[in-house]
């Protein structure tokens, strides 16, 4: 009796569904993905490949003993490329003192990215709070809110290099022709004024990101809230940043990603060899042009694996949502529920065994 009860309690075994790729859409959809595919595997694929290649060789130098000649091409050095790091740090004096030149320009790109986001975020998100609000001339404060963003970076250099010259108008303005502060020095005014025309330039971005996703919330909520009595900061702290929260946060990966590689503000503010705003783009660029291949592969390899570690932890820790894909993310979490449903139907099903057995052992 106890074995006929143990069998009509057993689980029923429920089918696998098919995904919403198996009707033919995976194939459309790699045929359609296919050229652009292609197009990133030749401009980005195989540079990566040939510069991990490169990063364990080094060119050769000096004269070879036997011929009398200069060597010429590279020889494999394996990791001596990324020891050489620690073990041969090349020492340079910044406004942080005497340290290996690659950790004074990791110092600086960190530097960079943490204050010029911060600052970006605060700005864009204030703007996109203003340009929500219904009020004369919205459409014409939203076009201008575009021009800094617009503006290549190369020129926005150049002309924050003319406003922070000696004689320019960030002196004149403060009130120092007499005594200027050096802004295009090797010091810390140099690194203030990268984050100020950065600050400038792409603080609109996160605005516009921001203000998508503000559009996105019913008035119907505001309107609520109001009638609970709720205060300003209380609808800001928990309606508004809860709600906008996806759009904000993937434009801050965006934007600290982009701040990581950054490269034309300093080359064309401060110029090389300028140690207290040199980032680790400028850094590896310059190994390049020396011809130090290998090296400036190896210090790219280390930014770009810096890079992957800060996406990785907005994706995890923050739940940055890059792809925004909702039949994407259905089909996952069906996925998830498939795989706990079965997961319970084996653990019920190892509990019939058990009864089974003992039953077959009792009688």
């Amino acid at each position: 009796m106890a074995v006929t009860t143990a069998e009509r309690t057993a689980p029923t075994t429920i089918k696998r569904k098919k995904n919403a790729f198996s009707d033919g859409q995976g194939a459309l959809a790699a045929m359609l993905l296919a050229p652009t595919l292609l197009v990133m595997f030749f401009v980005t694929g195989i540079p990566i490949v040939m510069s991990i290649v490169e990063a364990f060789y080094r060119a050769k130098g000096g004269v070879d003993p036997n011929t009398g000649l200069v060597q010429t091409g590279s020889s494999f050095v394996g990791l001596q490329n990324f020891t050489d790091i620690f073990a041969h740090p090349s020492i340079v004096v910044g406004v942080y003192g005497s340290m290996d030149r690659l950790i004074n320009a990791f110092i600086n790109t960190t530097l960079f990215t943490v204050v010029c986001v911060v600052l970006e975020t605060i700005l864009g998100v204030a703007m996109a709070l203003i340009m929500a609000r219904a009020f004369r001339g919205r459409g014409l404060v939203r076009a201008s809110i575009l021009v800094p963003w617009a503006i290549p970076t190369i020129v926005s250099a150049v002309m924050w290099k003319l406003i922070f010259n000696t004689d320019g108008v960030a002196n004149k303005v403060l009130g120092l022709t007499n005594s200027p502060i050096l802004w295009l020095g090797d010091n810390r005014y140099s690194q203030m004024a990268i984050i100020i025309a950065d600050v400038w330039k792409t603080a609109p971005f996160i605005g516009l990101l921001t203000l998508a996703g503000l559009q996105t919330i019913p008035a119907e909520v505001y309107e609520a809230a109001k009638v609970d009595g709720a205060s300003a900061w209380q609808t800001f702290t928990r309606i508004t940043l809860p709600m906008v929260k996806p759009a904000l946060v993937v434009a801050v990966l965006f934007r600290t990603l982009d701040t990581l590689r950054m490269f034309d503000l300093p080359w064309g503010m401060i110029g090389p060899g300028k140690y207290s705003v040199e980032t680790l783009s400028v850094f590896a660029y310059l190994e390049m042009n020396a011809t130090r291949y290998g090296q400036a592969a190896a210090y790219s390899i280390v930014l770009f694996l810096y890079i992957v570690l800060v996406a990785f932890l907005f994706v995890k820790l923050l739940g940055a949502d890059v792809v925004g894909d909702e039949e994407l993310k259905a089909i996952n979490a069906q996925r998830k529920r498939m795989r706990e449903l079965h997961r319970k139907q084996a653990k019920a099903s190892a509990s019939v065994r058990t009864n089974i057995t003992s039953g077959s052992a009792a009688s």
